[in-house]
């Protein structure tokens, strides 16, 4: 198999207005750092538009451009799992598609790389174009709770945008569990990995794909997946809710030995509830950890493909990928069985 010298990975979820100016300024940049050894791999995430009608235009007219359809929305860490598996370049590129991380830095990327004998470059922002202020202070307090909580230092102020050896992505592929964290994965995989600045502009088009319901479930994915902190957390919070009940086992009891009996019954319904939503929330923390426990064990693929346009050089060593023919006669000839 002939590995080009570039893979391009875009995850894309309803980006059917990014798509041509994506092309455009991946294809420039690409050509620009290694000429026409390149491949791009786009990666339909279920998308409700146009997008995959749009992908297959642009794989008909472009032979390095490959386009992944899966088939139904698996998420964006899952989407860019399933592009990175089925890449083959010896460097590759992470990057979204909605263009507020410029392509046109992969040449200087690709010189830091060099420069400094990397397996990953990845990038820091050091602004954030059209975002809110919310959205700027949420974003800052999570990279810095998680440099906190989490076992394995992971760099500030970055996303996924960053250029990998080949070497660092069959590491990161060896990691096969189902609620990916790839910016955290990547720094746990080690080997040399240096920081590239750069200013993050506004989305070319389109809106953001990850309301505040969906950056909570991220950043719940990010410290559980990387950390135990929230059940020290937990127990903890447990140790110091005994002695404080111990406390006010002595208070009671002086207060029955002393005639003065407690009035009432609401502050004994305030403990009750307080203790319960405690013994709830304790509960619930490890419930989270035995759900992911469970959800591993069943060992599904991390996604599937329904269809591909253009010349694919990957396996899908994580995943499954239908076949053209969905069915192939069983060796018995007693029926069909279902290809893998």
């Amino acid at each position: 198999m002939h590995r080009p010298a570039l893979s391009v990975v875009v995850p894309c979820y309803n980006e059917e207005a990014c798509l041509a100016m994506l092309h455009v300024r991946i294809t420039g940049a690409a050509r620009a750092a290694v000429g026409d050894d390149y491949e791009i791999v786009l990666v339909n995430d279920g998308s409700r538009d146009g997008s995959w009608a749009a992908m297959q235009r642009l794989a008909a007219d472009d032979p390095r451009l490959v386009a992944i359809n899966l088939s139904r929305n698996h998420g964006h860490q899952l989407a860019l799992t399933a592009g990175l598996d089925l890449c083959a370049g010896q460097h590759i590129l992470i990057i979204d598609a909605d263009l507020q991380d410029p392509p046109e830095l992969l040449a200087d990327m690709l010189a830091a790389m060099t420069d400094q004998d990397a397996d990953v470059v990845y990038a820091v922002r050091r602004r954030r174009e059209g975002e809110t202020l919310f959205k700027k202070l949420t974003a800052a307090a999570f990279y810095r709770v998680l440099d906190r909580v989490t076992d394995t230092p992971i760099p500030l102020d970055t996303g996924d945008f960053r250029l990998m050896s080949r070497r660092a992505l069959d590491a990161l592929l060896s990691l096969p569990e189902q609620a990916r964290f790839i910016r955290g994965m990547v720094a746990w995989i080690g080997f040399r990995q240096v920081p590239f600045l750069y200013d993050r502009a506004e989305r070319h088009a389109g809106e953001t794909k990850y309301p505040l319901s969906k950056m909570l479930r991220f950043a719940f994915d990010a410290v559980t997946g990387f950390s135990t902190a929230p059940l020290r957390w937990a127990s903890h919070f447990g140790l110091a809710l005994f002695f404080l009940s111990f406390l006010l086992m002595i208070y009671i009891a002086i207060g029955f030995f002393t005639g003065s009996a407690v009035q009432g019954w609401t502050s004994t319904m305030l403990v009750t509830v307080f203790l319960g939503a405690v013994q709830m929330f304790v509960l619930g923390m490890i419930g989270e950890y035995l759900g992911r426990l469970y959800v591993e064990a069943k060992r599904r693929p991390l996604y599937l493909v329904a269809d591909i346009a253009g010349p694919v050089q990957g396996r899908a060593t994580l995943g499954y990928r239908a076949e053209a023919s969905a069915m192939i006669e069983s060796p018995a000839g007693s029926g069909t069985r279902p290809t893998r």
